[in-house]
């Protein structure tokens, strides 16, 4: 069942690179830890995982998800984890995360998420790779359909996180996470005396643009409409900022670049005149999805979609929690992420002391 390949990335800035090496199994990853691995060393294959009851079913292994795993893993509890791509989530998305604790100086992304998968694999979190198509209640018990088969829980937590829009022009995808970012908080910092670019015009957009003024030397703010979107307030804010510079009625046709973005390629959408903006860096805020569809009406949303929860991550529906970027729109930190899993594991771990036997 074990693949592994290695991971090659960029560093910020957009000036050398590094390598990293990594393994990543595809598939079912072994437990490490000695009191589950005579258990989980008979789970093979996905149809006898589907054909298992467990104590807990993850779905997402973004970091909200893999540091539920941990803690669960580490309460002795039946624990798997289903992720369709790679573990680490929109983690690895980015290219260094430099303000997460424990890493002076910052980290390279996949290799923290590497760590994450084998901090989480060493208290003998089982994962899978597959690809999530609904969930229902039979009973007390929840049910995660994939597309290799139902995986039954007492509880579920839904840790799938949520996607930005993006802009669907060429160059986007070969330089998103080298360049081109989704959030100034995470990247703002490594483009220090840069130009940049932010695509948008509601309040995402100009926060983020008035949050990279801390840094960047000039930040043009390109919307397809002659005005903004954003509430009258952010709206005088930006206006008033002498490195921010107002790009209206223009789109991005392409994004341009070698190693990282070096330009952009923009369109006026009332007289089709095109021309060439030099930037080091994009910031795209045209919205954001949360993946959240495959649940139906199972749990409730609000109108865009996010899971509501209460404060200790429970959803309306018993046994059901959710956590990380699935419910929270405002802000999409790691940190935030892994102290939600955390969080949401020991109420699923209460739950089941107070709602199941725990050797049932």
């Amino acid at each position: 069942m074990d693949k592994r390949f290695t991971f090659k990335i960029d560093s910020k800035p957009n000036k050398s690179k590094k390598t990293f090496t990594g393994d990543c199994d595809i598939g079912v990853t072994q437990a490490s830890s000695p009191a589950l691995a005579a258990e989980t060393a008979a789970l093979q294959g996905k149809d006898n995982m589907a054909n298992e009851h467990w104590d807990i079913v993850i779905v997402g292994g973004g970091p909200a998800g893999v540091v539920a795993g941990i803690y669960a893993g580490r309460s002795r509890l039946k624990t798997v984890l289903i992720e369709r791509g790679l573990i680490g989530g929109n983690v690895n998305n980015t290219e260094r995360i430099e303000n997460y604790p424990g890493f002076p100086g910052g980290i390279e992304a996949l290799e923290l998420a590497a760590k994450f998968k084998a901090h989480a694999e060493e208290f003998g979190l089982v994962i899978t790779q597959d690809q999530v198509t609904g969930a229902r209640r039979e009973g007390k018990m929840n049910v995660v359909e994939t597309e290799s088969g139902a995986f039954h829980g007492k509880t579920m937590l839904i840790a799938t996180g949520s996607s930005p829009v993006k802009l669907g022009c060429p160059g986007e995808e070969e330089l998103w996470g080298r360049g081109i970012s989704s959030c100034a908080t995470c990247d703002g910092p490594f483009y220090s005396d840069l130009d940049v670019a932010v695509v948008g015009g509601g309040n995402a957009a100009v926060e983020e643009s008035l949050y990279l003024t801390r840094f960047a030397k000039t930040i043009h703010l390109i919307h397809r409409r002659d005005q903004l979107r954003a509430v009258k307030l952010l709206q005088e804010r930006a206006k008033a900022e002498p490195k921010i510079r107002f790009v209206w009625n223009s789109v991005v046709d392409r994004v341009w670049g070698k190693d990282g973005v070096e330009g952009l390629e923009l369109r006026d959408v009332k007289t089709g005149e095109k021309r060439n903006l030099k930037v080091d860096g994009l910031f795209v805020f045209i919205g954001l999805k949360p993946h959240s569809d495959w649940l139906g009406d199972l749990v409730e949303k609000d109108k865009d979609g996010y899971i509501l929860v209460d404060r200790d991550l429970r959803t309306n529906v018993p046994g059901i929690f959710a956590a990380g970027d699935v419910t929270n729109k405002l802000y999409r930190q790691v940190s935030i992420s892994a102290g939600e899993g955390a969080r949401a594991a020991l109420a699923a771990e209460r739950y089941l002391m107070e709602q199941w036997e725990m050797n049932e």
